[in-house]
């Protein structure tokens, strides 16, 4: 069971570049966060599962850049649950997977299987995601 752990950063002066990071692991959202806000981002809305997402809709769906843990623990919804949510609720934005599971993990060849994502490895490589950043300026 998450806690809640929802958080919004803006950084000022920043074109309009939204991320959206979703991570049961909330020292990762911390740093990720600030590495991406650093890079350029507007505002990054951190949240450690779905439930916590869906509280934040709005804001959520304004992003333009949606980096989603494949694996939010067990029993809880997935990052592959979030995807469709988002994207059911309209998402316009693109979607990255992170996952520290092999490539023949169910849920891993679940996301593989999304339109227009991608599918980066933990550890991850922080330059691959301020690229994809920069790629919606």
């Amino acid at each position: 069971m998450h806690t809640p752990s929802t958080d919004v950063r803006t950084a000022t002066g920043s074109p309009s570049r939204g991320v959206l990071i979703l991570d049961d692991d909330a020292d990762l959202r911390e740093v990720l966060s600030e590495m991406l806000l650093a890079s350029g981002a507007s505002s990054c809305l951190a949240a450690g599962g779905l439930d916590e997402l869906k509280a934040r809709a709005r804001e959520a769906l304004a992003c333009d850049l949606a980096i989603l843990d494949i694996n939010l623990g067990p029993g809880e919804p997935s990052g592959v649950d979030a995807s469709r949510w988002l994207v059911g609720c309209g998402f316009g934005g693109r979607i990255v997977f992170l996952t520290g599971h092999a490539s023949s993990h169910p849920l891993v060849v679940e996301a593989a299987q999304i339109a227009h994502s991608e599918i980066l490895a933990k550890p991850l490589d922080g330059s691959r995601l301020v690229g994809l950043l920069q790629e919606h300026a």
